[in-house]
């Protein structure tokens, strides 16, 4: 055999081993080295300009000073990523091996799955047909598969709790809830246990029940709720 069809043959079986080696052990390597703390993902907030103040109508109809424009930090990749691989490690602490990461359409799509490729897992979502949450084109969760809901921001839970809802119309088991940043300081109720990067405790009031200083700033509804999925 010529050297050059020994180098072919060498490269080739190379190549192969690489294609057949599993991708999770070294991803899990990089989870094991990074963690955030509540102060560092704030941090990563600011940095985006994703922390806003004015007057805001959040997606749960309550208002408040303070807005967390998520979008601003999804569009820069390497700061979703290092979110969501912190995310992903904490969940796995908290809840053990993933199968299924189901988030809300629109804000948890790129959140679940940047969570999900951390962790190994698949990536789905639910989107709103007829107001409410359901798993449309062709999702399918597996009878058995140990499932994860994924949110971006947790104000009242509502979204998280539509999220499940819909999740248990199918087989799987929800092992729990993540996200990046709960709002509530802890106090949204979900029906299931959660672990988020930081908690805060930020207040938001009925529109019928504002602050003066609130009440005399225009109010801006920047959320994604009421969209539908095509």
């Amino acid at each position: 055999m010529s050297g050059a069809s020994r180098t072919t043959r060498a490269i080739g079986a190379g190549f192969a081993a690489a294609l057949a080696s599993p991708v999770r052990p070294a991803m899990k390597a990089l989870m094991d080295a990074i963690d955030l703390t509540p102060e560092q993902t704030l941090a990563e907030f600011r940095a985006a300009g994703a922390l806003l103040e004015g007057h805001f109508i959040l997606s749960s109809g309550l208002h408040s000073s303070v807005f967390l424009q998520k979008m601003f930090v999804f569009q820069d990749p390497a700061r979703t990523e290092r979110l969501c691989r912190a995310l992903a490690r904490k969940a796995e602490a908290a809840f053990g091996k993933i199968d299924v990461v189901v988030s809300p359409a629109v804000g948890g799509v790129v959140p679940g799955y940047e969570t999900a490729r951390w962790l190994g897992a698949k990536a789905i979502f639910v989107e709103r047909e007829n107001g409410a949450f359901k798993l449309r084109r062709g999702f399918v969760i597996a009878p058995g598969a140990r499932v994860l809901m994924v949110e971006d921001i947790i104000t009242t839970g509502l979204s998280s709790r539509e999220c499940l809802a819909a999740i248990a119309e199918h087989p799987g088991k929800v092992v729990g809830a993540a996200c990046l940043i709960d709002r509530s300081g802890g106090k949204a109720e979900l029906g299931v246990a959660r672990v988020a990067l930081a908690t805060l405790d930020i207040p938001a009031y009925p529109a019928d029940a504002l602050p003066p200083q609130l009440a005399a700033t225009p109010a801006v509804k920047p959320g994604s709720r009421a969209l539908a999925g095509g």
